[in-house]
């Protein structure tokens, strides 16, 4: 089947929705997504993060979809065209979607410890406002322990269900899930016990917000600070990889998280072994250094690409000020008037 996506066909098998037809084509024109998971079976339709304008159905219908579509859960059609990136309708849909993901969403980027490769922060920057219509108080939960290894900060949670999902099907005893309804809907465990399983830790990669995160991780540094690294070792747990992202401080391995493609997506799932049991940099054979998108923030402290020395000289670079700045202050060229002269003279201008 030939689909057209911002004037970029594209060939696709039959059952590829229109996200998975715009991520083989990669660029601008890929919706964001915050609660599509490719590895997830179920994931997607609730975030509406993902619409995108249908202009043409198919070849055998022709018409457009009246509607924006979420582009997780439409399947392609023969002859489909759509508009993603250059159509205002959706660019006006995303911005909305964005303003009502943050009506309730706490200004914790300061503190928490999802900052710099957190979805909703990167779909903010794109899709945010920069004022707030909403007055009223926001919607907040009691904190609450749910294991040794997961923090819940249930106030930052935008209700995907990629945890309850993950907890679905990498794990045979789920004990969380969505207790409630409406406004009041949140992620708790049903009769407070602690989540311990042997893949809980992916709930942590999973989430796209500071929702859970990684207690042995809590406030020790900013992924910036750190440097990245693929590694692997001989996990013995059955459906563990063992090939993970160790994230280090100097010699010191901070944390550890399951390997991330583009789209934030981890490529194979872990155990919680070699997530939290295993710090020692011996235990890991260093694959290398891992390379990251262009506009992420932990490209700041980039050791990938060659940078030059910084040679401050302090006599003539400060004390005596640069050159090209002292020929223009003595350019003969520019004088001063009268007034202006009198007034510098006596220390007014």
């Amino acid at each position: 089947m030939k689909v057209t996506i911002d004037g970029q066909s594209i060939d696709v098998e039959p059952g590829t929705t229109i996200l998975q037809a715009a991520r083989m084509i990669g660029g601008e024109s890929v919706p964001p997504a915050m609660c599509y998971y490719s590895k997830l079976k179920g994931s997607g339709g609730k975030c509406r993060c993902c619409l995108v304008e249908v202009s043409k159905g198919s070849e055998a219908d022709p018409r457009p979809m009246p509607k924006l579509m979420a582009s997780c859960v439409t399947g392609c059609m023969d002859g489909m065209e759509v508009n993603s990136k250059g159509s205002d309708r959706v660019q006006e849909a995303r911005k909305s979607v964005t303003e009502f993901l943050l009506i309730n969403h706490p200004l914790d980027c300061p503190v928490c410890d999802q900052a710099g490769e957190c979805d909703l922060q990167n779909l903010s920057f794109k899709h945010g406002k920069s004022q707030t219509r909403f007055i009223e108080e926001k919607r907040t939960f009691e904190p609450e322990d749910i294991g040794p290894n997961i923090q819940l900060h249930m106030n930052r949670c935008i209700l995907c269900y990629r945890c309850v999902m993950v907890a679905d099907q990498l794990t045979d005893n789920r004990v969380h899930g969505v207790m409630d309804r409406g406004d009041h809907s949140n992620i708790s465990t049903c009769i407070s016990k602690a989540i311990d399983n042997e893949f809980s830790g992916n709930m942590i990669d999973v989430c796209p917000v500071g929702a859970l995160t990684d207690k042995t991780f809590r406030f020790k540094s900013r992924v910036w600070f750190n440097k990245p690294y693929n590694a692997h070792r001989e996990c013995k747990t059955p459906g563990c990889c063992g090939k993970t992202t160790v994230w280090m401080f100097g010699n010191e391995i901070q944390r550890v998280t399951g390997r991330k493609d583009e789209y934030h997506e981890v490529e194979e799932f872990i155990c919680n072994e070699c997530r939290f049991d295993h710090k020692d940099p011996t235990h890991w054979t260093i694959e290398g250094p891992r390379k990251f998108e262009k506009d992420s923030v932990i490209n700041q402290n980039n050791y990938t690409r060659k940078l030059d020395t910084v040679v401050i000289e302090t006599e003539d670079g400060i004390l005596k000020g640069r050159d090209q700045d002292r020929k223009k202050i003595s350019m003969p060229s520019v004088p001063l008037k009268k007034e202006e002269m009198r007034e510098f003279k006596e220390g007014n201008v």
